[in-house]
């Protein structure tokens, strides 16, 4: 099977079309949930999530913060499906955020704060499904069947939903505006899917690698790191760039793998010091960025075609990471929509 026959290349390139979905139809259902924060005087919010969702979650964690000055915590599911001892939600905005809105422990935490009076939402692909039955407010992702293993769209449309939530919770309609940019630059990005595919001939053997980020970034970081993981089997860890200097640091030799996450935006020139490090410690260095004076720093470039806010750069960062994985796939003859031991739909408890 050629990788353009793959359910993950056709999801890839499906963004597009699914964040204008989103956009389009689901203004009404966020603005009916941002009001019920707003009711309710909502003092903070918990994210309930695994795998990918659970990155979607890092990202609420900074926007909701640095936007809407909530404070985000993700929730520990063991403790509602496991432990059966589950913390007091209080005066909390409980999210779940599941692709199939299967997962029984997910499930459970959204069951327990609507018992305990807590207001609650889900983010799912799926309205009527187990998750989207616990729940009061529904964000509909409109990706259609996602068939391949490896969650690319459904990520990026909960970004979006993440996105407009925080857009309507702020009550700006410039971040509206800026938001109904972003599907025709990630149409520009996908571009990019030739030039990635002859780079990562490059990293055939590459059987290690860290993953850097920071701020809203550092949830691309988390999943692309995954991303390789699960398609490519290669070991990739995931660090904030400031957590990276407190020990895994010492990872970094001659030609070691750092593939770094730098968008412009408020972290940037933090983001150069580290790399100029990272650069006289003779670390082999793919930056994606759309800062032509970062690039130049790379061994590898992936160049974003056009900046964006950086409230927004994580739907837009994580494409060429998405692009990287699936061609790696291919040099290393791995079946891109049937990755080793793993099932779309995991339901942990």
């Amino acid at each position: 099977m050629s990788l353009e026959n793959s359910n993950l290349y056709r999801e890839i390139h499906e963004q597009p079309a699914v964040l204008r979905q989103i956009i389009e139809r689901e203004r009404s259902k966020i603005r009916k949930l941002a009001a019920a924060v707003h009711g309710r005087q909502i003092d903070y919010v918990v994210i309930a999530a695994r795998g990918t969702s659970d990155n979607a979650g890092r990202y609420a964690q900074y926007l909701f913060g640095a936007v809407n000055r909530l404070v985000v915590a993700l929730a520990t599911p063991s403790l509602f499906s496991i432990y059966k001892q589950p913390p007091r939600f209080g005066n909390a905005l409980v999210i779940g955020i599941s692709q199939s809105g299967k997962s029984p422990d997910i499930v459970s935490v959204l069951a327990e704060a609507r018992r305990q009076g807590a207001l609650t939402a889900a983010i799912t692909n799926f309205p009527d499904s187990d998750l989207g039955r616990q729940t009061e407010h529904i964000i509909d992702l409109h990706a259609g069947e996602e068939k391949s293993i490896a969650a690319t769209k459904t990520y990026t449309a909960s970004l979006a939903a993440i996105a407009a939530l925080s857009a309507e919770l702020a009550q700006k309609s410039a971040m509206w505006e800026e938001m109904e940019q972003v599907p025709g630059i990630i149409s520009e990005t996908l571009k990019l899917s030739d030039d990635i595919a002859q780079i990562v001939e490059r990293y055939r053997y590459m059987n290690e690698c860290v993953v850097l980020g920071r701020g809203y970034n550092y949830a691309t970081a988390f999943e692309l790191a995954l991303k390789l993981k699960e398609l490519t089997y290669t070991i990739a860890e995931p660090y904030s760039s400031a957590d990276f200097m407190h020990g895994p640091l010492a990872l970094i030799e001659h030609g070691f793998p750092a593939i770094v996450i730098a968008p412009s935006g408020v972290v940037l020139p933090e983001m150069q010091e580290f790399i100029h490090m990272l650069k006289k410690r003779e670390a082999e260095l793919i930056v994606v960025s759309d800062d032509n004076a970062t690039l130049d720093l790379a061994r590898v470039p992936l160049k974003l075609p056009r900046a964006v806010p950086e409230w927004l750069s994580p739907i837009t960062s994580i494409i060429p990471g998405q692009l990287f994985a699936m061609h790696l796939t291919q040099v290393r003859d791995i079946d891109p929509d049937h990755p080793r031991g793993l099932r779309k739909v995991t339901e942990t408890r």
